[in-house]
């Protein structure tokens, strides 16, 4: 097997606001609070959202040229597990609610919605396949 080829490099800039929360600043200015605290995302929770936004994405991109969606919905869920005192996630599940009106753009997007989830699954979502893989993490103080 090949070497993977670096082809863009993302990157977030995380600033203590107050004890436990944190904004997430990217390179375009885009940001978001989370923490641990009543109203604000846990870094958990963060993870299920991109797994679950990146298929999101792939899935919208394509099916919102044919028509607008009734629904769009996803649910993500993962059980924390102990292995010898580190804790992890473990059995991440995604549960999809797309509809699109019952018109023949409509019923076109319904269609494709689960052969997007499954290419998303296998090829373009970066981060499922990220978390599904073996992946370096590198801490630097």
């Amino acid at each position: 097997m090949s070497e993977p080829n670096v082809v863009k490099t993302y990157g977030v800039e995380v600033e203590r606001l107050a004890q436990t929360h944190y904004r997430a600043t990217n390179p375009a200015g885009a940001s978001l609070e989370f923490g641990a605290g009543e109203g604000l995302l846990s870094p958990v929770e963060l993870l299920l959202a991109a797994v679950a936004g990146c298929t999101a994405v792939d899935v919208d991109v394509v099916t919102s040229r044919r028509g607008e969606p009734s629904t769009f919905r996803i649910t993500a869920e993962g059980d924390r597990v102990n292995e010898a005192g580190a804790s992890r996630l473990s059995d991440v599940r995604l549960a999809f609610d797309v509809a699109f009106p019952d018109t023949p753009e409509g019923r076109q997007a319904q269609a494709m919605v689960g052969r997007l989830v499954q290419v998303s699954h296998d090829k373009d979502c970066t981060v499922s396949r990220t978390v599904e893989r073996p992946t370096n993490v590198t801490f630097k103080v």
